[in-house]
């Protein structure tokens, strides 16, 4: 990634094409020791190509990539606010019935 980085880092600073040199110069000037297969395999692959047009293609590829969202699926209109304000409504129903079964603690007076 650092090699990437570097590389087009060295192309928006309007290198067109980068060299070896280049991208060790930049890479040196923030304490990175480079890996000159590594290196030599990212100008291999990015040399005479057009960065923006690489670019490019990298965001269509990644449009196609699952983003781990869930699927929102919609029902009908008006059903998710029916259910959304009926949820209120039985949960205070459960308290009160929660509330009068513990008023006499099983000692009635009139049992």
């Amino acid at each position: 990634m650092h090699y990437v980085a570097s590389y087009l880092l060295a192309a928006l600073g309007g290198n067109t094409s980068p060299s070896a040199k280049d991208i060790k110069k930049i890479l040196d000037s923030v304490g990175i020791e480079e890996d000159d297969d590594q290196l030599n395999k990212v100008i291999s692959e990015l040399n005479g190509k057009n960065i923006e047009d690489v670019i490019a293609q990298g965001i269509r590829k990644l449009a196609s990539v699952p983003s781990g969202r869930p699927v929102a699926i919609s029902a009908a209109p008006g059903t998710a606010a029916l259910a959304a304000g009926s949820a209120p409504v039985a949960a205070e129903e459960k308290k009160e019935e929660s509330e009068e079964s513990d008023d006499d603690m099983g000692f009635g007076s009139f049992d």
